[in-house]
């Protein structure tokens, strides 16, 4: 670990222009790191909304490239559009929260100090977590998406029921007739997926977390299926408008036959986890879980 620690030389700030307490946090973390004797490194975007003078790198895929360490200012919103912006990056974030609950932020912003302080002792671990992505044709249109949390096909404003034909490996599970369906990752099995009912699993499981959103058959339920796994979401009904999403952006609008494929990303990325956290510890805090536990 210390090892890793003196590799961390140059570091990388990426911050949440939308939000404005991310300036202070910002120039903070920027303070402390040149204390050190590190340099300092921004994209354009952070450098002028934090108004500091160091190198600056012209989009955050840049600046992933150029240091050895990203850590980012936001919420789990910012974390994931990082990680889409960087994915098969080799270079680790370390995620700064500003805001509400996040489970991809691992720091608060009032304890910046403490956990750079951790970070430089070398009280750390890195964890790769799994990208998935989907592929497929839009009314003719090709796309390909990727995502850190999940790939959700959904229905537009309009409250009537889509249809969904899925497969795995070329078997079939059955037809939705849903709001739509959440395909999670490791990571995202406490976002979307959750709010629908769906499993919480370890972000470092070999999983994906099916869940179908306010199903039409009440024996629909969250699917437990291997990372391994390729599937199959063809659209059979589309009015509604359907649409695909990776992590909450709207990647295209599918027509009726149209399919997706969704599999693992031969792409990760990798989060920093300083020494007193744990996704467990985290559930406990951030979900409010109270009572007996060994």
């Amino acid at each position: 670990m210390k090892k890793s620690a003196d590799h961390f030389q140059r570091i990388g700030l990426v911050g949440n222009a939308e939000k404005s307490a991310c300036a202070a946090s910002v120039r903070a973390a920027a303070r402390l790191i040149r204390r050190t004797g590190r340099t300092v490194v921004c994209d354009r975007i952070t450098a002028t909304l934090a108004n500091l003078k160091c190198a600056v790198a012209p989009d955050t895929a840049a600046l992933a490239r150029g240091v050895d360490l990203l850590v980012v200012f936001g919420g789990d919103g910012t974390m994931l559009h990082t990680a889409r912006q960087i994915a098969g990056s080799k270079t680790p974030m370390l995620g700064v929260n500003i805001g509400g609950l996040g489970f991809l932020t691992a720091v608060p912003s009032d304890e910046i100090p403490t956990a750079l302080k951790l970070l430089w002792q070398g009280k750390f671990r890195l964890e790769a977590r799994a990208l998935i992505e989907a592929a497929g044709t839009g009314h003719g249109k090709r796309f390909r998406a990727t995502a850190l949390n999940d790939i959700v096909i959904s229905r537009g404003a309009a409250s009537r029921l889509i249809a969904l034909d899925v497969s795995v490996n070329g078997e079939p599970i059955t037809r939705y007739r849903c709001d739509g369906l959440i395909v999670s990752s490791p990571t995202g099995s406490t976002a979307y997926s959750l709010a629908a009912g769906g499993a919480i699993v370890l972000p470092t499981a070999e999983v994906f977390v099916l869940t179908p959103i306010c199903p039409h058959a009440l024996s629909n339920r969250s699917i437990i299926l291997p990372l391994s796994a390729t599937l199959r979401v063809k659209a059979v009904k589309t009015e509604p408008a359907t649409f695909l999403n990776a992590d909450g952006q709207i990647v295209g609008e599918l027509a009726n036959g149209d399919e997706v494929t969704i599999r693992r990303s031969q792409s990760t990325v990798r989060l920093v986890h300083l020494a007193d956290g744990s996704f467990l510890e985290a559930l406990r805090r951030k979900l409010h879980w109270r009572g007996t536990y060994l």
